[in-house]
C-alpha cells in the first residue's frame, strides 16, 4: 500500500534531480522552501545588524553606505566595521552548522557536535598556544586552530577506533574525554601566561565578534569557499552511513574512508571558524537539528544547516549588541545561554 501511495505522488512533490558529472542531488520542494525562508530571515537580520550600533542608521542610509555614498561616518561604520563583522558572523555560524550536521550524522548521535566532542576545544587550545608563545596574528592563529582541530580529530579517531571501526557513541565519549583534558591544558596556559597575553586569551576564548575586520571575514570566506563544496561532494555518502556501517558497506560505500574524510573536512571548517571568533558554543549542536526538523529530512543538509547556523549566530550577535553590561557582551555568552536551554530541553525530550 505504501509503495502504491508513493508511486501516486506527483513528480513536483518528489522534487527534482540535478546532475553534475557523476554526482546527482535531489531538490525537495519543502527543503527548498525552508532554505528560502531562512535566507529571508538572514537577509532581515543582516540589514538590522548593519543599521544598529553606536551610530543608528536608516535602511536607506545603509544602502547608500554599501555603495560608498552618503555621510563619511556612515560609510566608514558600515564598510569598515559592521559589514566585515556581519560576514564573519555568517561564515562562522554557517561553518559551525555544517560541521555539526556532519558530526551528528557520522556519530549517529544528537550530541555529536564539535564543541561537545572536543574538536572545538582542540582548535581553541592550539590557538591559545599560538597567542601565548608566538603572537596572535590572524593568519597564524587561524592556521594553529585548524592544525589543532585536525590533530585532536586524529587523536579522537585513533582512540575511538576498535576492530577497524570507529564512530557512534564511542566517538562521542572519547571526544568528550579528550576535550576535557584539552580544556584543562588551556586553563593552565592562561594561568601561566603574562597579564597581557592572559587578557587577550580570556577575551578570545569568550567567543566574540567585536573588532572583527576584513582579515577575519576573508579568512572565513576562503575556508567556506574551499571546504563547504568539498563537504557537499561527500555529504551524500556520509548521509547513507546513518543507516549503519554494515548497511552502508553493503551499498558499496567505503565507510572508514568517507568517515575520515568527513571528519577532517568538518574539523578544518570548525578550526577556521574558531580562529576567527574564538570558541562559539551550541550553534553546531542546534543548527543541524533545527534544520532537520524544519525540512523533515535526515542526513547532512548542507545548505539548510549553513543558513540556519548563520541565522543563529547573526541573531545572537544582534542580541549581544543590544544587551550591554559596561562592555560589549561576547556573542559566545549569548549562544551559551540559549544553547544551554536548548540542550536541557533536548535531554528532557530524549529522557
Amino acid at each position: 500500500m505504501n509503495a502504491i501511495a508513493a508511486q501516486q505522488v506527483p513528480p513536483l512533490f518528489r522534487g527534482w534531480v540535478v546532475r553534475i558529472g557523476s554526482y546527482s542531488w535531489r531538490i525537495v520542494p519543502r527543503v527548498l522552501f525552508v532554505a528560502v525562508a531562512i535566507s529571508a530571515a538572514l537577509a532581515a537580520l543582516s540589514f538590522a545588524t548593519l543599521m544598529y550600533g553606536t551610530l543608528d542608521l536608516s535602511l536607506g542610509e545603509v544602502w547608500r553606505a554599501l555603495h560608498g555614498e552618503g555621510a563619511p561616518a556612515a560609510v566608514r561604520s558600515v564598510q569598515n566595521r559592521r559589514l566585515p563583522r556581519l560576514i564573519t558572523a555568517i561564515g562562522v555560524g554557517g561553518s559551525l552548522g555544517v560541521a555539526g550536521a556532519v558530526f551528528q550524522t557520522l556519530s549517529r548521535n544528537v550530541l555529536g557536535s564539535p564543541d561537545i566532542i572536543g574538536f572545538t576545544t582542540g582548535a581553541a587550545t592550539a590557538a591559545v598556544v599560538q597567542i601565548v608563545f608566538f603572537g596572535g596574528g590572524v593568519l597564524q592563529t587561524a592556521g594553529a586552530a585548524v592544525l589543532g582541530g585536525m590533530l585532536t580529530a586524529l587523536l579522537v579517531y585513533a582512540l575511538a577506533r576498535k576492530d577497524g571501526v570507529s564512530g557512534g557513541l564511542r566517538l562521542v565519549l572519547v571526544g568528550i574525554g579528550v576535550g576535557a583534558m584539552l580544556s584543562a591544558v588551556m586553563s593552565f596556559l592562561v594561568v601561566r601566561a603574562d597579564i597581557d597575553d592572559a587578557t587577550v586569551v580570556q577575551q578570545w576564548t569568550a567567543g566574540s565578534l567585536t573588532g572583527r575586520g576584513w582579515p577575519h571575514a576573508v579568512s572565513v570566506a576562503i575556508a567556506v569557499g574551499v571546504l563547504v563544496p568539498a563537504l557537499v561532494v561527500v555529504s551524500r555518502r556520509v548521509t547513507m552511513m546513518e543507516m549503519g556501517d554494515d548497511a552502508a558497506s553493503s551499498l558499496g560505500i567505503s565507510v572508514e574512508r568517507y568517515r575520515f574524510a568527513g571528519i577532517l573536512l568538518a574539523v578544518a571548517l570548525t578550526g577556521a571558524a574558531t580562529a576567527a571568533t574564538g570558541p562559539i558554543a551550541f550553534v553546531a549542536l542546534a543548527a543541524p537539528q533545527i534544520a532537520r526538523r524544519l525540512a523533515r529530512r535526515s542526513g547532512v543538509l548542507v545548505a539548510t544547516s549553513f543558513l540556519l547556523g548563520a541565522v543563529l549566530l547573526a541573531g545572537a550577535d544582534l542580541i549581544a549588541q543590544a544587551v550591554e553590561v559596561g562592555l560589549r557582551t561576547p556573542v559566545g555568552l549569548v549562544t551559551s545561554l540559549l544553547g544551554g536551554a536548548y540542550l536541557i530541553w533536548l535531554l528532557a525530550r530524549q529522557a
